[in-house]
């Protein structure tokens, strides 16, 4: 084969966003709240990451204004929580934000109202924990 050929490319397949129901946007949100109060907050690795995965699955499909500064803080989250050796300070400011921010959300979400306030404590609380 000749080295100055160029290489085929396997074609980008696009990405279709998923379709989310209340029940799995309510189970995501049971999942999260049961994570944040049954563990200490560590750099969790792998299960922390399965959260924000999750997270960013969801968000991804949602047309919901006013997501993309909680999009850009998970992403982030995600890249700490896949180095063991990230600082604990530095996730711990990632988690105040995304607390900070699922606040402003909380505020217009009707039916998942509580749920989300009790998520931005409970992300703001972890965040506080790790920065001691």
């Amino acid at each position: 084969m000749d080295s100055t050929a160029t290489t085929p490319q396997t074609p980008v397949m696009p990405e279709v966003p998923m379709a989310v129901t209340d029940q799995q946007n309510t189970a995501l949100l049971d999942d999260t709240i049961t994570f944040l109060t049954a563990s200490t907050p560590t750099n969790s690795g792998p299960q922390g990451l399965a959260e924000v995965e999750r997270w960013t699955a969801v968000l991804s499909a949602s047309d919901r204004p006013g997501l993309a500064k909680i999009k850009q803080e998970l992403n982030q989250l995600g890249i700490f929580l896949a180095d063991p050796k990230t600082p604990a300070h530095d996730v711990a400011e990632v988690l105040a934000s995304l607390g900070a921010e699922t606040a402003k959300v909380a505020d217009d979400a009707g039916a998942y109202s509580d749920p989300l306030s009790n998520l931005s404590k409970l992300l703001i609380r972890a965040g506080n924990t790790l920065s001691r």
